[in-house]
């Protein structure tokens, strides 16, 4: 079996890549079938003479791989026809921008393999970037505090040259006493944006604690599922269950957690139709207190009513004027600081990178070995061999017909 890696085409560039040179070393060590081939790429955050020193084959034609690994949608003209490629392909939530892309796999006969369609048995997501763009994302959160009140100024994530220096940037971080952090989602994103927080010694409280009590004069965070933000309109108990059944009936309590936070981290899940976690009237009410805001979730106009647009890793942060809702300079008085950078990730890249190879080597990869006998790859798979869409996708049909 020959695999290659791809370079990334997508602008603007993206240095992420889904196997190290060790992580290559690793896997040609465990599969003697196995042969490993890299596009060159001036970009990437493991440059070509990495791979070359761990005798890794540097290749600009990777036409002989039967399998080729990507990180972001691949530009059509760079596809090679016939081949099985993984990649994030953002496709399968019939995404308008990429549907030409998805019209060309087809043509060209590619069977596409969305790292996002990865799941277990039980639905749960196999691999995936979440984890590092928690931590980058909460960074960026104190980044953003520190700069808006003048207490003090951190690197930017993406001039750490690793996680290492990242943390270690993190003894500037000065609060002031009481300070409360509000963190929604249970996934790996809020795991991650939790490793920030317990690096920086802040406790972990829980979320009726967070509302009631007094914690002589330290920094707290509580991370609240959906049963402690939402509640059912008519006052019955709430069953996480049924909310995720159907989210019609219910309303946010956020406000409640909102009155005592001082900044928010947002790292939830958000299905179309939730109610908002608040909306830009909650913004306006006397007992609002949050003054900053580190949406890593990133829905625009979505269910964090601040969010207005993404921002970038160049440009991480804005202001949001609640009286005016509108966006406002970052700092402006009486704003809120908005940190909303939608590809987190690619701030710490060799990390990042390491982290996700390290889940593809665990988790994927066995299964092109052991003909996919759970069919992890099968259930992947948005697209055939023959140019059609499998099965479980044909509901794509009409979004590129």
């Amino acid at each position: 079996m020959k695999i290659g890696i791809i370079r990334e085409g997508k602008n603007p560039p993206d240095k992420r890549v889904p196997l190290s040179p060790q992580q290559c070393q690793q896997l040609l060590s465990q599969y003697s079938n196995l042969t490993i081939k890299v596009q060159p790429s001036p970009i990437r955050c493991f440059n070509d003479s990495e791979y070359e020193r761990l005798g890794i084959n540097l290749q600009e034609d990777l036409s002989d791989c039967e399998v080729l690994l990507g990180v972001k949608e691949v530009p059509i003209e760079m596809l090679i026809p016939n081949k099985t490629y993984l990649f994030f392909s953002h496709t399968y939530k019939k995404q308008e921008y990429n549907r030409d892309l998805l019209k060309a796999i087809l043509a060209k006969k590619i069977r596409l393999i969305d790292y996002e369609m990865l799941k277990d048995k039980g639905g749960k997501r196999l691999l995936g970037f979440g984890r590092y763009a928690g931590i980058v994302g909460a960074y960026n959160g104190f980044r953003a505090y520190g700069k808006a009140s003048g207490r003090f100024e951190l690197k930017p994530a993406h001039a750490c040259r690793d996680r290492r220096e990242l943390e270690q940037e993190l003894v500037k971080v000065l609060l002031p006493e009481n300070f409360r952090i509000a963190l929604t989602g249970a996934g790996k994103v809020a795991g991650g944006a939790m490793e920030i927080l317990s690096a920086l010694k802040i406790t972990q409280v829980y979320p009726d604690e967070f509302i009631r009590e007094d914690f002589n004069k330290e920094a707290v965070y509580s991370q609240l599922n959906v049963q402690d933000y939402f509640e059912r309109v008519d006052g019955k108990e709430f069953k996480r269950l049924d909310f995720y059944r159907d989210n019609r009936g219910y309303r946010s309590r956020f406000l409640a957690y909102a009155e005592h936070a001082d900044m928010y981290i947002a790292c939830h899940y958000w299905a179309d139709g939730s109610p908002f976690i608040f909306t830009r009237e909650d913004a306006r009410a006397a007992n609002f207190n949050i003054k900053t805001i580190a949406d890593i979730s990133c829905d625009i106009d979505g269910p964090v009513a601040s969010t207005l647009r993404p921002s970038t890793i160049v440009d991480p942060f804005y202001g949001y004027d609640p009286a005016t809702e509108k966006e406002v300079a970052f700092g402006s008085e009486g704003s809120i600081a908005i940190s909303a950078v939608d590809n987190l990730p690619g701030e710490l890249p060799r990390d990042a990178s390491e982290d996700f190879g390290n889940e593809l080597i665990k988790n994927i990869i066995p299964h092109f070995f052991n003909q996919d006998e759970h069919d992890i790859l099968a259930s992947a798979s948005e697209t055939t061999l023959n140019g059609e869409l499998s099965a479980a996708f044909s509901y794509l049909e009409d979004y590129v017909s």
